[in-house]
């Protein structure tokens, strides 16, 4: 895959720390050039997004391009979390692609109907991850045309 010439915000939303590491490498295995940054549940999803907590540096934390999100997480789960993000104006147009284990009919069904834009099983093995996040990558940051950051909210630098 061609390096992102433009970095991206990438939000990763996952509570296994083992799943964001593996994610990780495979982004710089692709040599994705975007900005991967990670929260561990729902709560900490929407503690960054509206800046708030440890989250309150937009500098550090800038409005996230894309999210990556798990389902199944302890406390406010992605399913929770993609509700209330797709319900609120202000964070709608983000596109949420769901990266989870699940393979469930009902889950897939579910989180097309809160709105998530993608649903993506994390693969087994790393060189089948490694593939998905380079397609992944071609596919949102490639072809994709993207909203711009909405005012207020740091321009992508």
């Amino acid at each position: 895959m061609m390096a992102i010439h433009d970095p991206i915000s990438i939000l990763m939303v996952d509570d296994d720390p083992d799943d964001r590491l593996l994610v990780a490498d495979a982004f710089e295995a692709n040599r994705m050039t975007g900005r991967l940054r990670f929260a561990e549940d729902g709560q900490g999803l929407m503690d960054y997004l509206n800046q708030r907590g440890r989250y309150h540096d937009p500098d550090r934390f800038p409005r996230p391009d894309l999210i990556l999100l798990d389902l199944n997480m302890p406390g406010m789960d992605g399913r929770e979390a993609l509700a209330e993000i797709k319900n609120d104006p202000r964070f709608r147009a983000i596109p949420i692609v769901v990266l989870t284990t699940s393979s469930q009919e009902s889950d897939i069904r579910q989180t097309y109907d809160l709105g998530a834009n993608s649903y993506i099983v994390k693969p087994m093995r790393f060189s089948d991850l490694v593939q998905a996040i380079g397609s992944l990558g071609s596919y949102w940051f490639e072809m994709v045309k993207l909203p711009q950051r909405a005012a207020g909210h740091p321009a992508r630098h």
